[in-house]
Order: C-alpha cells, then structure tokens, then sequence
C-alpha cells in the first residue's frame, strides 16, 4: 500500500497516473490530500507528487512573486517525509515531490533554477525533451543505467544545497540537479521529472518497481519480526 499526496487543485488528473505506475510495479495507491486525514501507518511506502510551489519560510528563503503556494500541503509533506524515515518507510519524489524531500531534511531552494543554470534549456512539455545525466554508483543508476536519459520538464524551481544524508543522482546538460537520493537506507529517491507520464518506458516505470518493492520488503521484515514476538510470548 502506497500513500500519494496530491494537489487539491490537479491532484483528481495526476492521480490515476500515479496510481497506474503503482500498480503496473505490483502495488495499490491510496490518495492523500491535505484536507483528508492521512494514516502512514497504513501504508508501506509514501510517494511526494508534482504540484504548486513550496513555501520559502520552510527553508529560509525569500517569497518571489511567480510563486504558487499551499502551505496546507507544505505543513502536511514535511511531517510525512520526516514520519516516513522514523518508521522506516521508503519515499519517491516527484517534481515538487523531490524539493519537499530535500526541505524536509534540511535543504534549501533555488527558486529561479534557470536564471542560476544558464545553460540549462528550459522546457515545459510532458514529453521526454530533457537530456538528464546520471551518476554513476547512485541508487539511481542501479535502478535505471548510467546512459544518457530524456525526460520531462516542468519545473522552473530546483534544489540547491542538500539536505541531511542526500547526495546527487543526476543533473541536466547545464548542471542544474535533477535528482537526488539518500545515502542510507530506508530509500527515498527524488526525481525532478514526471515519471508517472512516462510509464512507457522501462527506466521510468523501475522507479516505481523499487519503491514498492522496497515497501514489500519492509512489510515482510514487520511481519516476520511480529511472528518472532507471538512465537516468544506462546512460549513464555
């Protein structure tokens, strides 16, 4: 089970991608919005999707007039990506999804990635124009391979310092970061780009596959641990 966090305003047309992508990897999706109630207890791992812009006092910075805000949504990501590490839950971000995961361990943004990344082209499209490259020995790139990946765009925000525990998993042609990861486990994965859109193509859908994947994973170690302790107290 994969809770989805969505955007109030786009969230009822993003989310049967997502939950399409989650089940084509073996899972089933659930919705969270920041009006509902949101269990992650009942879930096994938490996907971060696309959407509005985050709010700079999260991280210290300063509000630009183009910003689109929800701190509803803002106030609801941070504490489930901080409650997905704590219970050991893997996490996949999207777009906006991978900001959150870099704020909610510390980074910042560069609120105008392409004002920074001058040679980086910007694109808007849902169509793979973006040229990414991956880093080699990254999560990433066992995932997905080191060759050269086309992607998605439509994001005018990036990260730009890391957070706690995050490294670089691949950036676009003019250094800009379109990926990030975390260092230990459990996993958490932050892409730039919509795979959801792209679940045509393998690399892409494989992200999906390891995310629930890795929540399978917990899910077994949770029972067999819960086995273990029935075992003991029978005994006892």
């Amino acid at each position: 089970m994969i809770g989805v966090t969505t955007s109030l305003k786009s969230g009822w047309r993003v989310f049967p991608l997502m939950r399409l992508n989650v089940w084509l990897a073996g899972g089933t999706a659930v919705r969270w919005v920041s009006t509902r109630p949101q269990d992650i207890d009942h879930v096994d791992g938490v996907i971060i999707g696309g959407g509005d812009d985050i709010s700079p006092d999260l991280y210290g910075g300063k509000l630009i007039t183009s910003a689109r805000l929800d701190p509803a949504r803002d106030e609801m990501e941070q504490r489930l990506v901080r409650a997905a590490f704590e219970q050991n839950k893997p996490v996949l971000g999207i777009c906006r999804g991978s900001q959150m995961l870099n704020v909610a361990l510390g980074g910042n943004l560069d609120q105008d990635a392409y004002g920074t990344y001058l040679k980086s082209r910007k694109y808007w499209t849902i169509l793979p124009r973006k040229t990414v490259h991956v880093t080699p020995g990254t999560r990433l790139a066992g995932l997905a391979g080191t060759k050269v990946m086309k992607v998605n765009a439509l994001h005018s925000q990036a990260v730009e310092n890391l957070g706690q525990g995050l490294q670089v998993s691949a950036r676009d042609d003019g250094g800009m970061i379109q990926a990030i990861e975390r260092v230990a486990d459990p996993m958490a994965l932050g892409v730039q780009w919509h795979p959801e859109h792209l679940f045509y193509a393998h690399r892409q859908r494989a992200l999906f596959q390891a995310l629930v994947c890795a929540a399978q994973a917990r899910r077994e170690g949770e029972n067999q641990i819960q086995a273990v302790r029935e075992t003991q107290e029978v005994m006892e």
